[in-house]
């Protein structure tokens, strides 16, 4: 027989919080992957205009306290945990803590909501490695299941877009144009994964909720080689070829694709994206991520809810259904390669 849950983990990428700690993470997030040591440090500098922090450490801890208060007024009544795939908490450090404070099996909720190699089988492949770096203490985790269609963060991310839209004027606002944005990928990764087809759907859900028939899907961050091909368009190559059609209506960007604030959100729309919107002449707003927003609170404990009971209600919205607990073989292969 399965023991009983006995706790929640919270898994993100992590972000560096001192300046210090800027070039480890980076070094760790590059780790095997063959990036020139120039591309490295010009990616430090970006987080100087952060004082050295990304605002991702803020962000998981706002929604850890939005949890913890959820999950002890509502219940189920469990611990609550946090561990970071490149920056601390890193994953065994959090494991091993686990272990001794006597968690046996826990559930893991991951910052990410749609089924990709990097946003779910990676974090799978990092608890499953901190496992064995903690030994045979070392507590099981299920990760939850994917909520890309799930009502309480579609709900929570056409509420912070009606935020923004609710930022232009009276004229502007009818006119805005919705542009959504998530991670690019390069195409052969995505093409192993559902992440295109659950990211339009999303996408599709919460524009339909809003009662807005026209938006667009850009994608940004894009950080390969320039010869490989990743997903298309770019945010910013998108506003430019709105200039160049004479189109001016104010543009409201949605990160879709991100679940809390850190330096894809904070500089790379707020930063780069705003000035290239300024000098273009489209004005820009930004709306911001689901975060500690309630519903999506909510939600995440009905997930929890909706693991440990026998007959579950499992919410989605959509002709996609719910995705399943555990993905299929195969699922989410690294760059289009084997499992």
């Amino acid at each position: 027989m399965n023991e009983p849950y006995d706790a929640l983990l919270v898994v993100s990428f992590g972000g560096p919080e001192r300046p210090d700690e800027v070039m480890p993470f980076l070094e760790r997030v590059c780790r095997g992957k063959d990036v020139p040591r120039e591309r490295i440090e010009a990616a430090a500098r970006r987080y100087e205009v952060f004082g050295g922090a990304s605002p991702l450490g803020a962000a998981v801890r706002a929604l850890l306290a939005a949890v913890v208060d959820e999950l002890n007024r509502r219940g189920p009544r469990l611990p609550v945990y946090w561990g970071n795939r490149n920056a601390p908490p890193l994953l065994p450090d959090t494991l091993r803590q686990m272990a001794d404070d006597g968690v046996r099996r826990a559930l893991a909720f991951v910052t990410s909501a749609l089924g990709s190699y990097p946003g779910c089988r990676q974090y799978q492949e990092d608890l499953a490695a901190a496992r064995v770096e903690v030994g045979a203490g070392a507590p099981r985790v299920d990760k939850l299941r994917l909520f890309y269609n799930h009502p309480g963060f579609i709900e929570a991310m056409a509420d912070r877009i009606a935020a923004a839209f609710g930022r232009l004027n009276e004229v502007d606002c009818p006119q805005g144009r919705l542009v959504f944005t998530a991670h690019s990928l390069p195409v052969a990764m995505a093409a192993a994964s559902p992440y295109v087809d659950q990211l339009r759907e999303s996408c599709r859900l919460v524009a339909e909720r809003l009662h807005r028939a026209q938006w667009d899907l850009a994608y940004q961050s894009r950080s390969g080689w320039p010869g490989e091909p990743w997903l298309e368009p770019d945010v910013g190559d998108l506003l430019c070829q709105m200039r160049e059609r004479g189109e001016r209506a104010p543009v409201v960007i949605a990160p879709i694709g991100f679940i809390v604030e850190h330096m894809e959100t904070a500089y790379d729309l707020d930063v780069e994206l705003a000035a290239l919107a300024e000098q273009l002449e489209i004005p820009m707003v930004r709306a911001a991520t689901v975060g500690n927003h309630p519903r999506f609170v909510a939600m995440i404990r009905e997930l929890i809810e909706e693991r440990m009971s026998e007959h579950p209600d499992r919410a989605a919205l959509g002709a996609h259904g719910p995705p399943p607990d555990v993905c299929p073989p195969g699922c989410c292969r690294p760059r289009g390669g084997n499992a």
